[in-house]
């Protein structure tokens, strides 16, 4: 910040279009280790779908069952869609947090907690929109493998899993269940990002641990298990309407509403939080991943870039 009197413009801050382009190289980059655990997830949540019998007893049944009967590689299944998920989903909702965080911090002061909550709400939302294609077609290239043979899409990439929905289902498929998708990333966003902030500056103002990985590893994982326990239920929806496939012309599912009622009475309510675990063990090391490298690009553009060190503070 420019002392008074100087006509010179501020210092300049990490400019907008990095602030999107390091959030989705981090959302990408930890994709990369936590695929298997995505798609260990989605087949919990699809498992025992329309009261038949669960597929997987546990979590861990359920990936020695994918690795018995898809192999090594079968565990990455979908990681083409994942990454374009995080190229188009992270990079807009971390780029419009970072540089809202930014605009609502008065004097070095970051936001209070209910507006870190409404930006992080916003942000959720427009980055669930963009990126509700590749998180449909993540859904279907995770839970076909658990499909009879002749009952699978096989889709090849996520190139050809847009495409080929596009052509068989039209335009508008490719947005299917964009509403319980911006409404889950609306609950993990306001919850995973102030959270994260929240923690972190909690940690920092009381001394407990000093600003570095330690800090932003501990902050991440509290930060997982509070987005984990608030957004499962929104997420088992949109799981199952994304998967859902349209039998003599009529969908399996009338919309969100009935997807969670069918699911509360067929499976019980803590069905809700079916995969929880892996659901977890998915977003946590995801949020670590993802925090730890855009703090630690952002330290980097600035020092290299930038010349100035304290303008690469994170969120």
């Amino acid at each position: 910040m420019s002392e008074k009197g100087n006509n010179k413009a501020p210092a300049v801050g990490i400019p907008k279009y990095m602030k999107f382009t390091i959030g989705g190289l981090a959302g990408m980059g930890a994709t990369v280790f936590v695929q298997p655990l995505d798609l260990v997830k989605n087949r919990m949540q699809l498992s025992g779908e329309g009261g038949k019998s669960r597929q997987y007893k546990s979590s861990g049944h359920a990936l020695i069952t994918i690795l018995r009967n898809e192999g090594l590689s079968g565990i990455y299944t979908g990681l083409s869609a994942g990454l374009l998920r995080q190229a188009t989903y992270t990079t807009t909702r971390m780029g419009i947090y970072s540089s809202l965080f930014e605009k609502f911090s008065v004097d070095g002061k970051p936001p209070s907690f209910i507006r870190k909550v409404l930006i992080g709400v916003f942000a959720g939302g427009v980055g669930a929109f963009v990126g509700t294609p590749a998180e449909l077609a993540l859904i279907r290239m995770t839970a076909d493998g658990r499909l009879p043979v002749e009952q699978q899409r096989g889709y090849k990439n996520v190139v050809d899993a847009l495409r080929r929905v596009w052509a068989e289902e039209g335009f508008v498929a490719l947005f299917r269940g964009s509403g319980p998708t911006i409404g889950r990333a609306m609950v993990v966003n306001a919850s995973q990002l102030s959270s994260y902030s929240q923690v972190k500056q909690f940690f920092l103002d009381k001394n407990v641990i000093k600003d570095g990985l330690l800090l932003h590893f501990v902050s991440s994982m509290i930060s997982g298990f509070v987005t984990t326990v608030f957004s499962m239920p929104v997420d088992i929806v949109k799981t199952r309407i994304q998967n859902m496939k349209t039998i003599d012309g009529k969908p399996e599912y009338k919309g969100a509403t009935d997807v969670f009622l069918r699911t509360v009475r067929k499976e019980g309510f803590f069905s809700l939080w079916k995969g929880f675990l892996p659901y977890y063990f998915r977003l946590g090391p995801h949020t670590v991943l993802t925090f730890i490298f855009i703090e630690q690009m952002n330290k980097m553009y600035a020092t290299v870039v930038l010349k100035d060190a304290s303008a690469g503070r994170g969120l």
